[in-house]
C-alpha cells in the first residue's frame, strides 16, 4: 500500500506548481512561444497590454525557472530570441487541457458568480427609491 504524504507536503507541492505559472503574463507568453522562438518586440506587439518593463521581468522569471531559454545572436545590434525549453514545452499540453476545461465550464462558472453576487446584494429598505 502506498504511503500518503503529509497534508503540508501536498499543499507545498501544489504551491510550487502554481508559482511557476501564476504571474499574469506567463501562460500567455508560453502559448506565444509554442510554435517557436520569438524576439521580445514580437511578443510585445502580440500582447500590447503588458508594459516593456513587466514583459522583461516576466521573461527573466521564465528563464530563471527553466521554462524559457534566452538566445543571444552575436550580431550588431544584438539579436535576442526567446524559446521554450523542454520543461516549457512539457507544460503546454497541461495548459491546453486547462484551457479546454475552463471553456467547458465557463457557463457554470458564470452562473455561480451571478448567484453569489445576487446573494450578496442588500435588499433596498422600504421607502428607498
Amino acid at each position: 500500500m502506498r504511503k500518503r504524504e503529509p497534508l503540508r507536503t501536498r499543499a507545498l507541492q501544489s504551491r510550487d506548481a502554481i508559482e511557476l505559472l501564476s504571474s499574469k503574463w506567463r501562460v500567455t507568453i508560453l502559448h506565444l512561444l509554442t510554435p517557436g522562438s520569438l524576439r521580445a518586440n514580437k511578443i510585445q506587439r502580440a500582447i500590447r497590454q503588458v508594459s516593456p518593463k513587466v514583459l522583461t521581468q516576466t521573461l527573466r522569471g521564465l528563464e530563471r525557472d527553466g521554462l524559457v531559454r534566452r538566445k543571444v545572436h552575436n550580431i550588431i545590434p544584438p539579436h535576442v530570441e526567446y524559446e521554450l525549453t523542454p520543461m516549457g514545452q512539457s507544460v503546454i499540453p497541461l495548459l491546453r487541457n486547462l484551457c479546454v476545461w475552463a471553456e467547458a465550464h465557463a457557463k457554470i462558472r458564470d452562473d455561480a458568480r451571478n448567484r453569489f453576487d445576487q446573494s450578496r446584494k442588500i435588499p433596498a429598505a422600504k421607502g428607498d427609491v
